[in-house]
């Protein structure tokens, strides 16, 4: 990119180092200024990741209270006696010496992503938003805005579900067999209901992009309306982790419910679009672009006869 022709901008040249972003909100600067942007960005959101993974690593406990609080809902008799008696609560086991540690070590780096997520986000978008224009800015804006409380709001739906979920495959355990859950499969099973139910969320935003884009138009929408909600089921009883019908059922409902919400948001927004042609056919040209490049009859000149009236003016 070349520089901007502000003579208050500092010009490229041996041993002159151009300004940041901060000082530069334009973005313009040569590629070599954007990569060591980008390498500054991907710092401070390492180093906040970090951060944020150490305070994690201390409030484990804490943390891990809250996880297994779903297994511990269920109120069963612990399924392995090897302590003796049937302890009542949410025994759950470890078969490795390091499995405690790994366990202990991912959490807290899964914490450390969510806890500074505020801060590496805002880097994130601190190094793209220079290179968009307003109304992409603002597009963004909406997205991100709306983005995050759809996935918190799956992730939340998830969590009351796991209990659900985890006593329907505790009933398939037939008679007299012992099932060992371990630590890091109660894990695995939590990490994967939380992320499907707060991507499943994001469904919706992905018709509205599609609409923004011009790729789905609400006529389309509504005409596969049927095979979209069909698909939606069809989704949350593959990927839902736990088999039984309650948990699809609370990921398929507020998935069409969104799905419907995502359709009157692309019938408003095609209106909306459809006024805006009819005003102006060619957005971004001009009035003498279009009469240049011949999409319009040019206008008739002010002084023009009056063929109808059969008088010419003045």
């Amino acid at each position: 990119m070349a520089l901007s022709d502000d003579p208050d901008q500092p010009k490229a040249g041996p041993g002159v180092r151009l300004p940041g972003l901060r000082h530069n909100p334009e973005g313009s600067m040569p590629l070599m200024e954007h990569i060591r942007e980008l390498r500054n960005r991907v710092f401070k959101m390492v180093l906040f990741i970090t951060a944020g993974a150490i305070a994690g690593w201390y409030l484990y406990p804490h943390i891990w209270q809250f996880i297994e609080a779903p297994y511990c809902r269920l109120n069963l008799t612990t399924h392995v006696q090897v302590t003796g008696g049937n302890a009542k609560g949410c025994q759950l086991f470890v078969t490795g010496i390091f499995d405690a540690f790994f366990l202990r070590l991912k959490i807290a780096i899964i914490s450390g992503v969510i806890l500074s997520s505020p801060l590496w986000l805002y880097q994130f978008w601190a190094f793209l938003a220079p290179g968009l224009y307003a109304r992409e800015r603002r597009w963004a804006y909406f997205f991100a805005g709306s983005a995050i409380p759809l996935f918190a709001i799956g992730s939340a739906l998830a969590y009351f579900a796991m209990t659900k979920g985890l006593h329907f495959l505790l009933l398939l355990v037939p008679h007299n067999v012992v099932p060992i859950i371990t630590i890091n499969t109660y894990l695995g099973y939590a990490i994967a209901m939380l992320t499907i139910f707060g991507i499943a969320f994001e469904l919706p935003l992905g018709f509205v992009l599609l609409n923004v884009a011009g790729v789905l138009t609400h006529q389309r929408f509504a005409k596969w309306r049927r095979m979209i909600i069909f698909g939606v089921f069809l989704f949350a009883a593959v990927a839902t982790p736990s088999p039984d019908p309650i948990s699809m059922l609370l990921l398929a409902v507020p998935c069409v419910a969104l799905v419907e919400l995502a359709e009157i948001f692309a019938f408003f927004n095609d209106r909306r679009r459809a006024r805006a042609l009819a005003a102006n056919p060619y957005p971004g040209l001009t009035a003498e672009e279009v009469v240049e490049f011949g999409l319009a009859e040019p206008a008739p000149p002010a002084d023009a006869v009056d063929v109808a009236g059969g008088s010419q003016s003045d």
